[in-house]
């Protein structure tokens, strides 16, 4: 019982999808929520793989991969990138204010600018790409990146965030690992597993010894940034 609302919790924290509307972090069920991270991005991206399968015979390729870029935004309610903006934001400023900064809930210029440049590489990445059966790949190991973020680096704030590192468990991150990496040799794309872990352990690092630790909005550019590096990691692979 505990699973299936640890995740629900997940699925409504990650998308809009009105299915389980389950918002309320009860103890005992955040560390599963962690751990269903990864297949909530794999259901995320079977979704949008799906929608392209379907609209590939009517519509022109460009057009289409514009289509499902803007449904991958819509899904996740843009709340990752919310969290990369944010995170951005407290790189141009002293470190002592950055946590500050990043907890303000107005976006800054530099947050805009960057979030821009991001998503035209997005978009641009999307336009360019050949194998969209890997997206549920590309968002499965995105999400399994914060699970492994949470679990093993120091958490420097306040909230939520921090009553689900304090419940996550070495067997929730056991159980997200082995279903995650099954999933991707199903897919022969278990190369990219190692492409993700040394994206998400640089940044952690580098924000770990910035600021001392992570918070939910670097979470949210760990997935973010996972999610375009790996996609190009795709087009470099079948472009070559």
């Amino acid at each position: 019982m505990r699973a299936f609302k640890g995740f629900a919790l997940a699925f409504s924290m990650f998308t809009i999808l009105p299915f389980f509307k389950v918002h309320d972090f009860f103890k005992g069920i955040n560390g599963y929520s962690a751990m269903f991270y990864p297949l909530v991005g794999f259901i995320l991206g079977a979704i949008l793989w799906g929608v392209h399968t379907l609209l590939t015979p009517y519509l022109p390729t460009q057009h289409l991969s514009v289509i499902i870029f803007a449904l991958w935004v819509l899904l996740t309610g843009a709340i990752h990138l919310d969290g990369f903006s944010d995170t951005v934001d407290g790189l141009f400023v002293d470190k002592k204010r950055a946590l500050e900064v990043m907890k303000d809930s107005h976006v800054g210029g530099m947050g805009m600018i960057f979030s821009f440049i991001f998503l035209s590489l997005k978009l641009s990445s999307l336009i360019y790409l050949d194998a969209f059966y890997l997206l549920p790949i590309v968002l499965m190991f995105s999400r399994l990146n914060a699970t492994l973020a949470i679990y093993f680096f120091e958490y420097v704030s306040s909230g939520i965030a921090l009553l689900i590192r304090e419940e996550l468990t070495l067997k929730h991150l056991l159980v997200a690992l082995l279903y995650s990496l099954s999933l991707s040799y199903l897919f022969s794309s278990v190369w990219l597993f190692v492409i993700a872990i040394v994206i998400m352990f640089v940044i952690a690092k580098f924000f770990s010894s910035r600021l001392g630790g992570l918070n939910g909005d670097i979470y949210g550019l760990i997935i973010e940034v996972s999610e375009l590096l790996l996609l190009n990691a795709i087009i470099i692979q079948n472009f070559s």
